[in-house]
């Protein structure tokens, strides 16, 4: 004879069952981020996720990097035999805001349908919009798995001071990945550093991460909107141009002038990508920005950087490259100002193409 269900057990198994499952999430820490359904259902991404309103943008920020890349069409690309892989890292100007895919830097130098060393040039869009070389070299140490033939690194002086290395909520979000690399390559990091996000067991587990579970989801629901209108972040019919008046300030985060002290700069960050990337040739790049003929443009180039501590650390990267051997291209003033956008690093597309078309011997003459 059939015995009754009794809801309260069923009730209590449940829970049991439950409270397991968060515990072996918490323990075990899976990392899924590594399954998407980008470049399976829908087509990669051709930046790493990032957005503010995502309904707009069918986009959003999450600090997973498996996540990140998993939605990455670099995930999704067997490297070819006559392909040159080319990947880009930097700031928001890589990533491209205000910029549509093919208008970035690596959509033009793919639209050029470049030739190095006989085989097909294919660049890589890995800029992500915080400004912070910690964070570059992060990305750049995920990135190896895809095997790169070349890195271009565009950098500008506001990612080298300390305070901003660790502060970028994609750094503070990914402690084990840091702590992992100043193991492994001596990155320089505070052990007790207060940017960090330390999660409790509880966090760690399903329920008490469940924001994170949530992004991912929501991550994948979204590739449908990109997979159909190829939008990944909102385009204003408007917005506010560069600033190019300003006040009397000599400042620059807590530098004085008339020399930037380089105990407060984030070298080691830059020694640490060139370990990461090994034998992989590299390009450093001071990328362009806007230099003002507005008020006071005298003291400063634009609203980022006083004239004192820009033309200081252009000597520093040109002693530091040459002592080092490092491949070092600046860039700073190719750019005409009304080819910016929203920033004095953002560049309108005839300003990446410029950008693009300055670049292109650099990388044919680095293919391997």
């Amino acid at each position: 004879m059939n015995q009754p269900i009794k809801p309260l057990n069923v009730f209590i198994k449940g829970l049991l069952l439950f409270s397991l499952f968060n515990l072996v999430i918490a323990a075990w820490q899976p990392r899924v981020g590594q399954f998407s359904l980008y470049n399976v259902i829908y087509p990669g991404r051709e930046r790493l996720p990032f957005g503010e309103n995502p309904k707009q943008s069918y986009n959003l920020s999450l600090f997973d990097l498996d996540a990140r890349f998993a939605s990455h069409v670099i995930a999704g690309t067997p490297k070819a035999d006559n392909e040159f892989r080319v990947v880009i890292v930097g700031d928001s100007s890589v990533w491209g805001t205000l910029l549509k895919p093919d208008e970035t830097l690596a959509g033009q130098l793919n639209a050029d349908n470049l030739n190095a060393c006989g085989k097909n040039v294919r660049a890589y869009n890995l800029g992500y919009p915080t400004i912070s070389l910690t964070k570059d070299v992060m990305l750049l140490s995920y990135a190896k798995q895809y095997a790169p033939d070349l890195v271009i690194w565009m950098t500008t002086l506001d990612a080298f001071p300390l305070e901003k290395q660790t502060s970028t909520p994609l750094v503070a979000h990914n402690e084990e990945k840091i702590r992992e690399l100043a193991t492994n390559y001596q990155l320089r990091v505070e052990a007790d550093d207060p940017n960090f996000v330390k999660k409790s067991f509880w966090e760690k587990t399903f329920i008490g991460d469940r924001r994170s579970w949530a992004d991912l989801i929501r991550l994948q629901i979204y590739g449908v909107m990109w997979a159909a209108t190829g939008i990944d972040q909102f385009y204003p019919d408007d917005y506010e141009r560069a600033q190019t008046d300003f006040e009397a300030d000599e400042s620059f985060h807590d530098f004085t002038p008339p020399d930037l002290n380089e105990e407060g700069l984030a070298l080691n960050a830059l020694e640490v990508g060139f370990r990461v990337v090994g034998e992989t040739p590299m390009l450093i790049v001071n990328e362009p920005m806007l230099i003002s003929s507005g008020a006071n443009s005298d003291i400063r180039y634009n609203f980022f950087y006083p004239r004192w501590a820009y033309d200081d650390y252009r000597e520093i990267m040109t002693a530091l490259s040459q002592r080092n051997d490092w491949t070092y291209v600046d860039l700073w003033d190719i750019v005409p100002a009304n080819e910016f956008t929203n920033s004095a690093i953002h560049l309108t597309p005839a300003g990446e193409k410029l950008l693009a078309e300055t670049l292109t011997p650099y990388i044919l003459e680095n293919c391997r």
